[in-house]
């Protein structure tokens, strides 16, 4: 994405992707077994909602230093729910782990724009509140 259309977090296709699979994720954890509820099915949505959650709050700080590290850890929420993933298709709650090529170009696109931090979103407060997603 060029860098004079990046305004907010929403611009970034990353940030877009994520709140894709976080959707996602919440379909397939619908199908877990109740008595899941507490446990891995919360942990998955959980590390799913906070990827793109993460991605956002970074965006929303002053410097490229904080953007950084809450880059690192959407990140580290990718492995979390990438690993989750793989559990619940071991434990028999998915037939598949389908989402994990999401989970997968996610990283990739997050690595990215840790090598590329100047990519930062220049955050207006005001248009978060007042544009639809």
């Amino acid at each position: 994405m060029d860098r004079k259309t990046v305004r907010t977090h929403k611009d970034l296709d990353v940030w877009k992707k994520a709140m894709d699979l976080a959707a996602q994720v919440d379909s397939l954890t619908a199908r877990f077994p109740k008595g899941e509820l507490y446990g891995l099915t919360s942990q998955i949505r959980r590390s799913a909602v906070f990827i793109p959650s993460n991605i956002a709050e970074g965006a929303a700080r002053q410097s490229t230093k904080e953007f950084i590290h809450f880059l690192h850890i959407a990140s580290g929420s990718v492995a979390e729910l990438a690993t989750q993933l793989l559990l619940a298709t071991r434990m028999g709650f998915s037939s598949r782990d389908n989402l994990l090529p999401q989970t997968e170009e996610i990283r990739k696109m997050l690595l990215g724009l840790l090598r590329c931090p100047n990519k930062k979103p220049v955050t207006h407060h005001s248009s978060l509140i007042t544009a639809p997603l």
